[in-house]
């Protein structure tokens, strides 16, 4: 026989699992507890870890949770959902969003339990995400809040405060836009292929059609008539009336041209030749259209109209990948010679913003835990009586903590000098600082590959000079830092930027949709992109032969997309030019000695609990 478990919990914990494999109606289901983030692989489940002291929060969490997995396992179906899937990253996550809420709706209409444990569920998560202190919808993730909206009106339920702030902050946008699709909401939720109809519709309601992609219906209503016609086209005889397998079809071209010689059938042949001469075209079966390739996909998302005449020569590179260690190690050294002078200076910012990032972190600890850190404030308990079991704690979630910063630097020549210098060193000390309190940095550069056009120019000259070809150069965009590198791998790297001949042209408008591109894919919730530029986008070779205003007006393009879409905060610093004609929140300074204050406080307001703290810093659009 085997020994009873003395944990309290355990249960509670088989009684959990057994119930959720019956709710969804999965009896092969493995369910467990761990530490390890929520989810379901394949035919495994897991749960958020219960503690022998079973606290009421912990219990209301792993139920909710379970609850939630369990109805999405029951009322999902992988296929219909992929189908109806799109591919933009935004409608993607509202399409997502809300088919989760549509599951946890139709468990509280089948199984009015659930709804209370997925209520707690909800409160929890809103809680740890900060989503009760948020006070202006653009700070609210609207997928977030669509689900939200969803399982309100499917449900009728009251959310959980902070849940139902977020919501509240986009119900009105949401319901002005998509009013009229959602009074259909009650006739689909019980149909998931009705209902992704319905959210696919909700989408394009909200501003984010284009990235739908395809009509999936269209396309296999396009396959059936094709085949239907295929089919037809099988059991239609020839128009000769004889059989395939008669001795008449198996005849050659030539033996038919010799035993037909009457005048009208000569005409026939000399028709046949000429169509042959004005091209392919006329060999086409009689009944099928040429076939056309299909249209190529935009270059970019923010603009359709913006071409690039070539692209097969840009590169996305690693900085450790354009120059060899030796010399990435003399590149630093110079720059920390750069930083010698500013080095008081420089400590002195850093500590700054350090204090002003900690302040917001408010780090408390959960004592008295089954797992996590050993506790040696209780070790003395231990020693006094060795009977005493071991304590641990655990470090409570923050909002804080689930945030990733972008650098974007530009590159061009102009920057040449003391701006490079300033914005390496910057660089520099806000990826270390922002490394010690736990937040992702990112640093990326971009320039191009040569002056007045590349290899790109190059073939548009000897294809014959096309009228307005587009971007005309080749691109080079530049991984000093990955998010998820530590500071002490790449810290070289950043050396690159001193480098003779690096510092070319900018073409803003590619480069920021790059980061954005790249930040949209990461996990984090909060997503901060700071662009660093002297100026508008310059490149010779493509303002040459392209409206003045092409490269400019891209970049325009693609700062309104960024800030439609809301997935990423979006800031600026102009060194010496003024930048806020094309970022709303931006700061220009007219001495690059002011760069790092202007990095500092940028970013540090960012993180200022007090929003009218924020609005003074972000206020500001000049720094004298």
């Amino acid at each position: 026989m085997s020994k009873p478990s003395d944990n309290p919990a355990d249960p509670f914990k088989k009684a959990l699992a057994e119930a959720t494999k019956v709710m969804a109606d999965d009896p092969d289901l493995s369910v467990s507890f761990t530490v390890d983030p929520s989810g379901v692989s394949g035919d495994s489940m897991r749960l958020p870890q219960i503690s022998r002291r079973m606290t009421r929060d912990e219990v209301l969490l792993a139920r909710g949770t379970a609850d939630a997995l369990a109805l999405q396992r029951r009322y999902h179906d992988d296929a219909t959902h992929s189908r109806y899937a799109p591919p933009g990253d935004m409608a993607r996550e509202l399409y997502e969003a809300m088919e989760t809420a549509r599951c946890e709706a139709m468990g509280a209409r089948d199984m009015p339990g659930t709804a209370g444990n997925i209520d707690a569920k909800i409160g929890h998560e809103a809680m740890r995400k900060g989503y009760g202190q948020i006070n202006q919808a653009a700070d609210a993730p609207l997928p977030v809040a669509a689900g939200y909206l969803i399982r309100h009106l499917a449900t009728g339920r009251t959310l959980p405060e902070g849940a139902a702030n977020v919501m509240e902050l986009w119900r009105g946008f949401m319901e002005n836009q998509a009013g009229g699709t959602l009074e259909n909401l009650d006739d689909v939720l019980s149909d998931q292929a009705a209902f992704a109809k319905l959210a696919r519709q909700m989408i394009t309601d909200l501003g984010y059609g284009d990235q739908l992609g395809e009509d999936p219906d269209e396309i296999s209503d396009d396959a059936d008539d094709e085949g239907s016609q295929e089919d037809q086209d099988d059991e239609q005889p020839d128009s000769s009336g004889q059989d395939d397998d008669g001795d008449e079809a198996d005849a050659s071209p030539e033996q038919s041209q010799e035993e037909t010689q009457d005048p009208s059938q000569a005409q026939v042949s000399m028709d046949e030749a000429a169509d042959q001469e004005m091209g392919d075209e006329a060999d086409m079966p009689e009944g099928e259209a040429p076939m056309e390739p299909p249209a190529p996909q935009p270059v970019s998302e923010a603009d359709p109209d913006y071409a690039v005449y070539n692209s097969d020569h840009d590169e996305e590179i690693l900085a450790e990948d354009l120059a060899e260690a030796q010399e990435l190690e003399r590149l630093r050294a110079y720059l920390d010679q750069q930083l010698e002078p500013l080095k008081g200076a420089v400590s002195r910012l850093a500590n700054k913003l350090q204090r002003r990032l900690q302040a917001q972190q408010n780090r408390s600890w959960e004592f008295d835990l089954e797992e996590g850190i050993l506790d040696a404030g209780r070790l003395a308990r231990v020693v006094a009586n060795p009977t005493t079991p071991l304590s641990f704690k655990r470090e409570k979630d923050t909002e804080f903590r689930d945030t990733v910063v972008t650098l974007l630097l530009d590159n061009s020549g102009s920057m040449r000098g003391r701006p490079i210098s300033i914005a390496a060193i910057c660089a520099d000390v806000l990826a270390r600082t922002l490394e010690r309190c736990s937040v992702k940095v990112e640093i990326l550069g971009f320039t191009t590959k040569a002056w007045k056009g590349g290899q790109a120019r190059e073939k548009w000259l000897n294809a014959g000079r096309d009228q307005q070809p587009g971007r005309l150069n080749d691109l080079r965009h530049i991984i000093y830092k990955s998010a998820d590198a530590p500071w002490r791998r790449t810290r070289d790297n950043l050396g690159l930027m001193m480098k003779e001949g690096l510092l070319k042209e900018n073409i803003d408008g590619e480069a920021l949709e790059w980061a954005h591109r790249r930040m949209a894919g990461r996990p984090e919730a909060r997503k901060i992109l700071m662009v660093i530029s002297d100026g508008a986008p310059v490149d010779d070779s493509t303002l040459s032969v392209n409206p003045a205003n092409y490269l400019e007006k891209h970049l325009r393009d693609v700062i309104a997309m960024v800030e439609r879409r809301k997935q990423v905060e979006l800031l600026a610093i102009g060194i010496g030019h003024d930048v806020t004609r094309y970022y709303d929140r931006a700061v220009t300074i007219t001495d690059v000695e002011q760069l790092a204050g202007a990095m500092t406080e940028q970013l540090a307001s960012l993180f200022d609990s007090d929003p009218r703290a924020r609005a003074r810093v972000m206020g500001i659009k000049r720094v004298s």
